[in-house]
């Protein structure tokens, strides 16, 4: 497995602490233990390592409109929430039928240590798993709860990553607009994104301005992820990436880079980072760490 990208000290300590709760939740009965080997795929695949931007978000959110009105436990279990969607929707892109493939995050994928109906398996276990831990926040109150249950939803289905996916897949080896390419990573990439900063406002004080500016930050670093993903899989390395590069255009993907080539892509890139940036001024110190993960999602190499 790749090393752990180095994302600052801040950043880092929110990783630290997302990694800590998503492997407690194989100690509690959540998980369950009915299926050891449906246990184990889900725990491969959650535990595998990585950014964990998703759940570094919402801690950044939450901290940047003030601090979460929830417990510690509480708030944990929001983030983790977060990363049991995002490692499904991982499982299941690997899937033969998807993009079939072999390696993700410097070792095999669910379907190549497992089987393909584990992975399958394994995948919906952890969609599940999301909702139930939001669904167990006992120290939110019941609108709160509801409404990030709904935020989740939304950015998980037809209306949001799903959505996404399903365009990415309709449109291998066919031509596409700029405007689809946009549109389809704004609902595949960036509606996680957002849902996981709107969650932190949610558990935080966020009044309308403050939501705002989040959620204009969450549309430049979204699209900028998936940006330097692009780059990354055009021009990266398998042993930084943890997985093979190349894929897109064994594929006939469209990306940003074949839209716009290299210099192109990395110019956008440079430039949403910049506007998320501005974006963030409003808001002050309190948003230093959202403004490190601004920098960040641009400079990385995996």
């Amino acid at each position: 497995m790749p090393e752990v990208p180095v994302i600052g000290a801040r950043l880092e300590t929110y990783r630290g602490r997302a990694e800590a709760a998503l492997a407690m939740l194989f100690d509690g009965e959540l998980v369950g233990r009915a299926d050891s080997r449906l246990r184990e795929a889900m725990r491969y695949s959650l535990l595998a390592g990585g950014k964990r931007l998703r759940p570094v978000l919402l801690y950044a959110a939450a901290t940047a409109v003030g601090g979460s009105r929830a417990s510690a436990q509480d708030t944990d279990r929001a983030a983790c929430a977060i990363e049991c969607i995002h490692t499904y929707s991982l499982i299941h892109d690997d899937l033969p039928a998807m993009d079939n493939d072999d390696l993700r995050r410097g070792q095999p994928t669910c379907h190549k240590a497992f089987d393909e109906a584990t992975a399958i398996l394994a995948g919906d276990a952890l969609q599940t798993l999301g909702f139930e831990l939001l669904c167990a926040a006992d120290s939110v109150d019941t609108a709160t709860r509801l409404a990030l249950v709904a935020e989740l939803a939304g950015a998980s289905g037809s209306r949001g990553m799903v959505g996404g996916q399903a365009v990415d897949v309709a449109h291998v080896g066919r031509p596409i607009t700029a405007a689809t390419l946009e549109s389809m990573h704004a609902l595949k990439t960036g509606a996680l994104i957002r849902a996981a900063l709107r969650m932190g406002a949610l558990l935080g004080v966020a009044d309308v301005r403050t939501r705002a500016c989040l959620d204009e930050y969450a549309r430049c670093i979204g699209l900028a992820f998936q940006v330097q993903d692009d780059i990354l899989d055009a021009c990266g390395d398998v042993a930084a990436l943890g997985k093979n590069p190349g894929s897109d255009a064994a594929q006939t993907k469209p990306t940003y880079v074949t839209e716009l080539g290299e210099a192109g892509a990395r110019a956008l890139a440079l430039e949403l980072r910049d506007a998320a940036l501005a974006t963030l001024a409003p808001l002050g110190g309190p948003a230093a760490a959202l403004a490190d993960m601004a920098r960040f999602i641009v400079s990385r190499d995996r």
